[in-house]
């Protein structure tokens, strides 16, 4: 979510036939959905030196990032359950100063994407954990990214969902794709309502109606456009705004930070999503070991526009 505006991993199946293997995957995710309605709501809690996290299920450990920056992982749970479902450790947490990881002042000293790495390590200590496999989401990858710049080590896959770049170039992109996937009406709707907030207009009304415009450029299911509203409508636009600027202080960029970093990456990227595919290509060439994957008919979130084909190709890199 944005608020500012090659090793072969499926080696493992070759012994099924195309047939075979498609509908097993297909069945896994009916399988999980089903799964989802009597999966508790977390399977243990806790903080690590005030960062909240939730850990679901049980097996190889999965960190998911959500997007912002800004906020909290609430909204997470359906993919941490659908992973877990799959016989995986999955770990949500939320950024500091974010839900149930308040800060007691928020400023450029104490909101830095360093000390969201660290936050990160935290929670791998606590729960004593020696490797997992980090999936960042949007602004997730970015962050997913950082800390695998840092502790290589710890990271046993990596999955960027829709993410950022491993620079700041994207953001150009960003508000025109965003314009691609809107009605002139709702541009220009959507204009008016930035407006009234840029002269001073703090009222929930007129930022409920920008969003609810807003949101229907993430999704192309529009029955799901309320569900990414209701995120759009709480984002801490200071943490927002503060991440941004450490990114911009530290000139963000990952590009070349991976020349040895051998290990399985995915990326998975909607072909109407409002992050370019041109985004995608330059992170997957960043890595020496990385498969893209192009949903087709999806936009930011895929596993609300195309769970079947999101879900299938998670699980099948995650238990490569």
């Amino acid at each position: 979510m944005w608020c500012r505006i090659k090793q072969n991993f499926l080696s493992q199946t070759i012994f099924l036939s195309p047939t075979t293997f498609i509908w097993n995957c297909r069945r896994a995710v009916a399988f999980t959905l089903l799964l989802l309605a009597v999966t508790p709501a977390y399977a243990a809690e806790g903080l690590a030196e005030g960062i909240y996290y939730q850990s679901f299920g049980e097996g190889k450990p999965v960190l998911i990032i959500n997007g912002g920056p800004g906020l909290d992982s609430e909204g997470f749970a359906t993919v941490a359950k659908a992973v877990a479902a799959q016989g995986f450790q999955a770990i949500l947490f939320d950024q500091r100063g974010t839900g149930r990881s308040p800060l007691p002042v928020i400023d450029k000293n104490t909101v830095t994407m360093d000390l969201m790495v660290a936050d990160m390590e935290k929670i791998r200590k606590k729960l004593k954990l020696k490797q997992w496999t980090i999936l960042g989401h949007s602004f997730g990858g970015m962050l997913a990214a950082h800390y695998a710049s840092q502790h290589p080590e710890q990271v046993e896959k990596l999955i960027f969902s829709s993410s950022g770049g491993l620079d700041l170039d994207f953001v150009a992109d960003i508000q025109p794709r965003i314009n691609q996937q809107l009605s002139v009406k709702q541009r220009t709707e959507m204009a008016a309502y930035q407006l009234k907030q840029s002269l001073g207009d703090s009222s929930a009304a007129t930022n409920e109606k920008r969003v609810n415009i807003l949101a229907q450029a993430y999704v192309l299911d529009k029955s799901k456009a309320p569900l990414v509203a209701a995120r759009l409508k709480v984002v801490n636009m200071q943490l927002n705004q503060l991440v941004f600027a450490d990114m911009a202080r530290i000139k963000f960029d990952h590009k070349q930070s991976f020349a040895n970093f051998a290990k399985p990456v995915l990326v998975l990227q909607g072909d109407q999503d409002i992050i370019s595919i041109h985004t995608a290509e330059k992170t997957q060439r960043s890595f020496p070991n990385a498969r893209l994957e192009i949903l087709k008919n999806c936009a930011h979130y895929g596993w609300l526009d195309q769970p079947e084909q999101y879900y299938r190709l998670l699980f099948v890199f995650l238990k490569a």
